[in-house]
């Protein structure tokens, strides 16, 4: 018998998620709650000292800012309580509706067995998306139609 609970115990130890699994699972969970705008759940995994600048920096997420898609795109233990994730955001303005691509730089830190978000900067691609300031050019004078004019037969 106590052959049999020490091996059930032994598997439960050689069972247990590695760091770099936890901290994936952890940046999947709060990346598919920011998409969906679910950001009471997404608050539940970034450290403290980080969470208002987290909340400015996704202010238009949802409103004039709509993420149509995340995935995880690289993960990178640093050290055994340190890991860099890369994060690929499929994203469009909503008064403009052209898809964009950013990737995104998190900074993630085990902090007493629990995986937090510590700080995330834009890595590559569109502007915008982080709480960027974008300016808009327009081209001057009046906007030309994108259709050839209509021509018919038999008239000159």
């Amino acid at each position: 018998m106590r052959r049999l609970l020490f091996s059930f115990v032994l598997a439960g130890c050689l069972n247990q998620p590695t760091s770099g699994a936890m901290v994936q699972q952890t940046a999947q969970e709060l990346n598919v709650n920011t998409r969906f705008g679910r950001f009471e759940l997404a608050g539940e995994n970034i450290a403290p000292s980080y969470r208002a600048q987290f909340t400015e920096t996704h202010k238009d997420w949802g409103n004039s800012v709509r993420v149509a898609d995340t995935e995880l795109a690289g993960l990178q233990m640093k050290t055994p309580q340190e890991a860099l994730v890369m994060v690929r955001v499929a994203w469009f303005k909503v008064d403009e509706g052209d898809l964009r691509a950013t990737t995104i730089k998190q900074v993630w830190r085990d902090q007493k067995g629990r995986w937090l978000l510590t700080g995330e900067e834009r890595g590559t691609g569109d502007l915008g998306l982080m709480g960027e300031h974008v300016e808009m050019l327009t081209p001057d004078g009046p906007r030309q139609h994108a259709q050839f004019p209509t021509v018919r037969l038999g008239e000159d």
